[in-house]
């Protein structure tokens, strides 16, 4: 029976940084489709427009995974005439891999293999810091951490794209996995993905813990949350 009263603490087969290629390309493809079909990438739009980006904005997505949260957004920037640079950044190698074999036709682009928490990752290093699905994998100290680590490393804002922990979203998504896909991985971390998302006092109590004040927090369908980290002397870019 899930138990949707506090967070999940068990480990996703996806938090196997180890996993090889033939694992991982046939679920990056199918995590791509329920992006597209869940509307997954929405949150980013939205945000981005509140943020009023400009030319030459460097953008980092941490735990891109696959990469077509980033391919998504070039698409989105071209159309908007915005010149702007992507970097993904992820601790799992097979999927920077298969990240950068689907994106040789966006040089906007380039993929960094490495821990988040890695000293690599710098102050001020990006304009942006972003994450789709990736906060819900830390518990709440690393969660914590993590996100006083992204706004350390943006020179003006975080967006955060993760799930909200709902019984609705949790048997959804398991009816959609159980129906389309054929990777026991898929099945199994979807569900329980959102038993290790969000309820928004659970993010709210986080971030008064992390001395994070600046933020805006919106509930976006498809359970998804929409949390904008905005840095002191950057309110309003």
């Amino acid at each position: 029976m899930a138990d949707f009263s506090k967070r999940s603490t068990e480990a996703e087969m996806m938090d196997d940084f180890n996993l090889g290629p033939e694992t991982i390309n046939p679920i990056m493809d199918e995590l791509e489709v329920i992006n597209r079909l869940l509307g997954g990438y929405a949150v980013f739009f939205n945000a981005f427009n509140t943020l009023n980006l400009k030319n030459d904005m460097i953008i980092s997505d941490w735990g891109c995974g696959g990469g077509d949260s980033l391919r998504v957004l070039v698409r989105w920037a071209r159309k908007k005439r915005l010149n702007l640079r992507f970097v993904g950044v992820d601790a799992t190698a097979t999927a920077i891999d298969y990240a950068r074999n689907k994106s040789v036709d966006f040089p906007e682009i380039s993929y960094l293999h490495g821990d988040v928490f890695s000293p690599e990752l710098s102050e001020d290093q990006f304009d942006i810091v972003l994450s789709s699905l990736f906060t819900h994998h830390f518990k709440d100290s690393e969660w914590i951490a993590l996100m006083q680590k992204m706004l350390k490393c943006s020179r003006y804002a975080v967006v955060v794209n993760d799930l909200h922990r709902h019984w609705f979203a949790y048997h959804s998504i398991g009816a959609l996995t159980k129906a389309f896909s054929k990777s026991k991985m898929v099945k199994h971390d979807s569900q329980l993905s959102v038993l290790r998302g969000f309820k928004r006092a659970e993010i709210e109590r986080m971030l008064a813990e992390a001395g994070i004040t600046n933020y805006r927090l919106k509930w976006k369908w498809a359970f998804r949350w929409e949390l904008i980290l905005f840095k002191q002397e950057h309110a309003s870019i």
